[in-house]
């Protein structure tokens, strides 16, 4: 049975202005929804890579992937769900601190591996790398702690080599 699940989408493309919009505009014309996007451009800098996760079944992202193909700009589509690729994202935390919940802060922020970016006398900004799940955990053992704000890159993806 064909289920819906987090699809990871690369695509090559053609570094130029609108190329990105025509690519959301795409799946939004088709009723699919973005849930993250990492692009930036490749070694080769007429060109750049898109990662997107959408939930789709694998036949449906199939017919996305023939879409995107006849885009002008793409030059190519590969569905990463099923290939064995590194996945990671990274996500910026800002909390807030009182005298009360720093030491339970610092404590927190060394069991999870997080990176102090700025620590100042009410707030500090934090940041980690991992998994989407582990993100998604880290987030939720410091939601309690006094987060303020947020920024996820969204997933970052690539390919093993053999």
């Amino acid at each position: 049975m064909d289920k819906k699940k987090e699809r990871i989408i690369s695509l090559l493309v053609h570094n130029k202005p609108d190329v990105l919009a025509r690519v959301a505009g795409t799946l939004g014309g088709k009723g699919f929804n973005i849930e993250s996007l990492c692009v930036d451009v490749t070694l080769n800098p007429d060109v750049s890579k898109i990662i997107l996760t959408t939930i789709q079944t694998k036949s449906t992202v199939s017919k996305i992937e023939k879409q995107l193909e006849r885009l002008i700009d793409v030059v190519k589509v590969e569905d990463l769900t099923d290939v064995e690729t590194i996945k990671r994202e990274m996500v910026l935390i800002r909390m807030n601190l009182t005298e009360a919940s720093k030491s339970d802060v610092i404590r927190t922020v060394n069991t999870l591996n997080c990176k102090i970016i700025t620590f100042n006398t009410d707030h500090c900004v934090l940041e980690y790398t991992g998994s989407k799940d582990e993100v998604d955990r880290v987030l939720e053992k410091l939601k309690a702690l006094g987060v303020d704000d947020i920024a996820r890159t969204g997933i970052a993806a690539l390919e093993r080599k053999n």
